[in-house]
């Protein structure tokens, strides 16, 4: 103290000042100082003394570091002091770890201080967003000791301060950037802060899982080394149960994000199991419980199934198998991987198959259900170990028809192994079920009573086994020894609490009677039972023999409501006459309720799972009590029914008996005809599909004839083409390559052109001499006009006459120079001709054989075409064929589909007819049940025979299967 007045600037000697003195110096300096160092010198005094006076420094300065943190952000040293002080004010660790274990109203007082220093703090909710802003801060002295405080305000005010970071803008999601610190010990403790802060609170949950805090927590576990962790994996995998547990969205989200696959790693266990460290035992754990958490019978049927899926299909059932099934596993882990199992194949067909299959790794190789019942029914072992297989082998029954069967054929005569080299769950649960062990008694009966529930085929097989006793006496029937047994519970020495297997067998016996008339039949048939149970009901017992008596008057109950009246000493009426006798209504009544008063009823109808925590206290099932539930008011109405009321009861059965055989009758005719519909129907779907199909292959043929037809064109198109191509070389020849006689029309034409060319040349050989004869008269015209010179004076006559016949020679001459002319013109076109038909022509053996060679080719030509066209006109025909076919067929089916519509119209008239007869019936089975009500008698519904009906027939064919 002397120091901080050396720091103050007070007097070292004199008199001390005392503890809220120097705080409130201290205070009053903070407020008053102008210097940020003064402040903060006193700040940190402040926290050095908030330890000590931590009632003094809360009253006085919380207001003035309250508005520290105001208005000195720009200094994290003095926020962080701050921060500090006010988290030695306001938490209870540090107190706690200096209190001793003994001063419990020492602690008291700690915690109302921390609760009343929170309470002062978030009375101002901007406090709390301050807190949330300083928290963002990277600086290390500032965002550590932010949320240690705000850790330690969720400890102390959880809702109230839930409740402001909700509404807070982004006040989750800030916090939520503490899981991606690097500094390992802020990430660290951001991760018990938001332990604290998702407790109980849905809406905080979904927030931070959706702003993937599963993703990082997984990440965090494995970068620790997942089961091999330290504490930090502890405090995820806590952080995680708070997010998953009762929170149907974000286990669903947690689903379909993949993260159960993840969970595989966690379970991965080497052979060596030896020297486990008590952190991986803890953490390890948790990680049960986690998986427990996604396929708890609490939550949703269908979120539950589709985690199961899910387990099942990552392959994390078949290593949670393994760890079941190693060695060297601590019995706490290996009880919790039980429970977890056990969970994870309830009413899930899959996975109960999975784990039927499931082998220890023994030799020779056992199943893992019989390993388990071995446990189960040693004394030896841990009780809550020899729970948790209890509760396993429940799962594994439950809504497990084929794992029931399987169960009771270990017991029946024919599969027995004669050899006894193997021991089946049968001979197990026997074993259990008669030893001296109480707890073993009662387990094996609860379980064997959990093979028979709601399955009446099977109570009626168990109803086959028998038992050898002892040599030389004939063997009894299993339903025999449980009652000699109950009958002889006194007198038989056992470990254990006597009440408990009597209790165990009772609660077999109500099972194994209920809703089986046969067994009741059975049961009543032995005349030392009824006896032992209104014995047991009308005597005056303690309080530990009442459940007993409960339980002797519900088995009583029972043989007189699934009573068939087929023994004439034991009807219903004759049963209810000893009771008034013996007991009395009222008292029977009095003890039936016995049951559900019981304290260890209501226990056990709260979970499935057997959660005792003495064997003493093991004494009902969860299964078990809603058959009471079921039962306990109908039998206290068969009591008290009288005779007449029972006949009434009786003829009314038979009645609604007889109804129900007449509408089972029509519901068959309605099912055959609903076939017979179904039938037709599929058959006219047939016959529609092979139209479509014969339609199909119709239009694909006619498709197929035009490509021929288009290829036979594209033929005739080509052939043309060639002999246009065979026309280039000479006009003379002009075919078309189909028809013969062109080819004698080309060989005239020829003919016709030779004879016109020697035409031509005997015409120019005619032309030819005439123009030599011309040449020589002009010659010998020549010669006479000389002559005529010479002899003028013969005469003018003669003169004027050889002029007359000169100028026509002329002119003749003229004429035939034209005609020569000409000629020669023709002559050149002949010669022209000529030349052009000289290549194709030449000579007549040259045209003979290339017309020959023509013909060939174009005979061949003709025969492949001709071929073609024929075989195209076989296909045209075999199509037509087809198409006829086809169409006679259609025709056909549409008559067959309006003969089939009518027979539709005529079911369905029938089908109304019927309607109206139900409709009748119902009517009349309405008012029948009406008076049966008013009667006081119990009336099923008719989905309940339904289901029972449906029940039936299943069982039967069960039987025969296993038969």
């Amino acid at each position: 103290m002397s120091f901080l007045w050396g720091v103050m600037g007070g007097p070292s000697a004199g008199p001390q000042p005392s503890g809220a003195e120097t705080i409130q110096k201290l205070c009053d300096r903070v407020a008053s100082s102008t210097l940020l160092d003064d402040r903060r010198d006193a700040v940190r005094a402040l926290k050095s003394l908030s330890k000590k006076y931590r009632l003094e420094v809360g009253t006085q300065a919380m207001e003035h570091l309250i508005h520290v943190l105001q208005t000195d952000r720009s200094d994290s040293e003095i926020i962080g002091y701050a921060l500090d002080t006010l988290y030695n004010v306001i938490s209870n660790d540090l107190e706690e770890e200096e209190q001793d274990d003994s001063e419990e109203e020492n602690l008291t007082k700690v915690d109302d201080l921390g609760s009343q220093f929170t309470e002062i703090f978030i009375k101002q909710h901007e406090n709390v967003t301050l807190l949330l802003t300083l928290v963002e801060e990277f600086d290390f002295h500032v965002r550590w000791p932010g949320v240690k405080l705000l850790t330690s305000l969720l400890k102390q005010q959880g809702p109230q301060v839930q409740q402001i970071i909700l509404v807070s803008p982004m006040g989750v999601s800030r916090l939520m950037d503490l899981l991606a610190d690097s500094r390992e010990v802020i990430r660290n403790d951001g991760v018990l802060l938001l332990q604290q802060l998702t407790k109980s609170n849905a809406a905080i949950q979904k927030i931070v899982a959706f702003e993937n805090a599963f993703e990082r927590l997984l990440d965090i576990v494995t970068e620790e080394g997942n089961s091999d962790g330290g504490i930090v994996v502890e405090d995820c995998l806590l952080l995680l149960q708070n997010l998953l547990k009762n929170n149907n969205s974000n286990q669903n989200f947690f689903k379909e994000g993949s993260y159960i696959q993840r969970m595989k790693p966690w379970f991965e266990v080497g052979d060596d199991n030896c020297g486990w460290s008590a952190q991986k035992v803890t953490n390890l754990h948790l990680m049960l419980q986690l998986v427990r958490v996604l396929v708890s019978p609490t939550n949703p049927p269908g979120a539950t199934s589709s985690c199961q899926k899910a387990v099942f299909h990552c392959g994390l059932l078949q290593q949670l198998c393994t760890i079941l099934m190693a060695t060297g596993v601590p019995a706490d882990i290996l009880t919790e991987t039980i429970n977890t199992v056990s969970e994870v194949i309830r009413g899930c067909q899959m996975n109960q198959d999975y784990f039927a299959s499931v082998n220890a790794p023994s030799n020779p190789p056992r199943p893992a259900i019989v390993v388990l019942l071995m446990s189960m029914v040693n004394e030896r072992q841990p009780f809550v170990l020899r729970c948790a297989v209890l509760y396993c082998f429940q799962c594994f029954l439950y809504k497990n028809q084929k794992g029931q069967g399987e169960i009771v054929s270990t017991l029946l005569p024919s599969t027995i192994d004669a050899t006894g080299n193997s021991v089946s769950a049968g001979q197990l649960l026997c074993g259990g079920l008669f030893s001296t062990d109480s707890l073993s008694n009662w387990c094996a009966a609860v379980a064997l009573a959990h093979a028979l529930q709601e399955n009446a085929t099977l109570k009626e097989q168990l109803l086959r086994v028998q038992l050898a006793t002892s040599i030389g006496n004939p063997p009894v029937s299993l339903l025999q020894q449980c009652t000699n047994i109950l009958s002889q519970g006194d007198k038989i020495d056992r470990r254990g609490s006597k009440v408990q297997t009597r209790v165990g067998l009772l609660m077999l016996l109500c099972t194994w009677l209920s809703n089986c008339s046969i067994a009741v039949t059975h049961f009543l048939h032995n005349p030392a039972n009824i006896p032992f149970l209104t014995g047991q009901i009308a005597e005056n017992l303690g309080e530990e023999e009442q459940l007993v008596q409960g339980l002797c008057a519900l088995l009583l109950g029972i043989s007189i409501y699934y009573n068939d009246n087929s023994l004439e000493n034991y009807r219903k009426e004759k049963l209810k006459q000893l009771i008034e006798k013996r007991i009395g209504r009222e008292n029977f009544i009095e003890k039936l309720g016995f049951i559900s008063k019981h304290e260890l009823y209501s226990r056990a109808a709260q979970k499935p799972q057997p959660g005792f925590s003495s064997p003493e206290h093991m004494m009902f099932d969860h299964e078990f009590t809603k058959l009471v539930k079921e039962l306990e008011g109908v039998i206290s109405k068969a009591i008290y029914k009288s005779s007449e009321e029972d006949k009434k009861e009786e003829e009314v059965k038979k009645t609604l008996e007889q109804h129900d055989n007449i509408v089972t009758q029509y519901k068959k005719v309605i099912r055959e005809q609903d076939q017979e519909l179904e039938e037709l129907k599929q058959r006219i779907t047939t016959l529609m599909s092979q139209n479509e199909q014969l339609q199909a292959t119709v239009t694909q043929q006619v498709s197929q004839i035009q490509q021929h037809k288009d290829q036979y064109n594209l033929l005739k198109v080509q052939l043309g083409k060639d002999t246009q191509h065979h026309n280039s070389h000479g006009d003379t020849f002009q075919m078309n390559g189909i028809q013969t006689e062109e080819v004698s029309k080309l060989k005239e034409e020829l003919e016709e052109w030779k004879n016109k060319h020697e035409l031509l040349q005997g015409q120019i050989r005619e032309k030819d001499f005439l123009i030599e004869k011309l040449k020589s008269s002009q010659l010998e015209i020549g010669t006479t006009e000389l002559s005529s010179q010479s002899s003028r004076s013969g005469g003018l006559d003669h003169s004027n006459e050889l002029q007359k016949e000169l100028e026509m020679l002329r002119s003749q001459l003229q004429l035939q120079s034209a005609e020569i002319s000409q000629l020669l013109i023709e002559n050149q076109k002949l010669q022209v001709m000529n030349t052009t038909a000289d290549p194709v022509l030449g000579d007549s053996g040259a045209i003979v054989t290339k017309s020959s060679e023509l013909e060939g080719q174009l005979e061949q030509q003709i025969k492949e075409l001709k071929s073609e066209v024929k075989a195209l006109s076989e296909e045209k025909e075999s199509l037509k064929q087809h198409l006829d076919s086809s169409s006679s067929t259609v025709a056909i089916l549409q008559d067959e589909k309006i003969k089939l519509q009518q027979e539709v119209a005529e079911s369905k008239k029938e089908q109304d007819d019927l309607l109206v007869l139900l409709a009748d019936q119902d009517q009349k089975l309405s008012a029948l049940k009406i008076k049966l009500k008013d009667l006081g008698v119990p009336v099923e519904d008719e989905d309940d025979i339904e289901s029972g009906d449906q029940g039936d027939e299943d069982e039967d064919v069960e039987e025969e299967e296993q038969d």
